[in-house]
């Protein structure tokens, strides 16, 4: 079995979790104070959300094959994803007002589902000392969270036909936002009723050692 690396709490893939934290104020600023539906407006704000995607992914795969996972990384990399998404779809609820209830309970549902994961995640964890390791559902709601946001923010420049009114490529993404969440969050809680006590014993679960997508845990939450 290979050893994590001894190196402190700031190696390299906890300050890219870091840096993702740091742009996450810059992108809300770029939302909220640049016109949309212009150049600067939309192609601004997509390449700081674009750049903190890609360090969610790289963080984690400079942990893994260079055995840099730490504590602090298992706890700032999720944090980190929290505050990305999260900070992205309530600043396009205020700003994006035309999508009306779709971006709405999107966010809801996105926000109630993560929650409710890292609540079972520390229930579990706090019980028996184990997680479940992220399924497929957990892959494509990370992809189509990071995506439909992109589609938002793109969409009213690339394809002005439609009108600022009318953006339906973002409300088919809405759509599929909210069924890998709602899927993703499904497939996570029958994964943990056997290690809550419920049906099978916990020993049938398959678990991993580590919290996060980016740390330790070869999949996204």
């Amino acid at each position: 079995m290979k050893k994590k690396a001894s190196a402190g709490p700031l190696n390299l893939p906890n300050a890219l979790s870091l840096l993702r934290m740091v742009l996450v104020p810059f992108f809300v600023y770029a939302v909220l104070e640049l016109p949309p539906a212009t150049p600067a407006g939309a192609w601004i704000p997509a390449a700081i959300f674009a750049v903190t995607s890609f360090t969610d992914f790289l963080d984690g795969q400079i942990a893994r094959r260079f055995h840099m996972v730490t504590d602090f990384g298992k706890f700032m990399d999720p944090l980190a994803d929290k505050f990305m998404v999260f900070s992205a779809l309530l600043v396009l609820c205020c700003r994006y007002t035309y999508y009306g209830p779709f971006l709405i309970w999107t966010t809801v549902v996105v926000m109630f589902r993560d929650l409710g994961v890292t609540s079972l995640r520390l229930v579990a964890a706090g019980k028996s000392g184990i997680v479940i390791a992220a399924s497929i559902f957990g892959k494509l709601k990370t992809v189509s969270h990071i995506t439909g946001i992109l589609v938002i923010l793109l969409e009213p420049l690339l394809f002005p036909v439609y009108g600022a009114q009318i953006c339906p490529i973002g409300c088919v993404m809405l759509g599929v936002m909210t069924v890998t969440s709602v899927g993703s969050g499904i497939d996570y809680l029958r994964a943990y009723l056997p290690v809550l006590g419920f049906g099978a014993a916990a020993g049938d679960a398959s678990v991993d050692s580590a919290e996060g997508g980016g740390k330790g845990n070869p999949a996204n939450t």
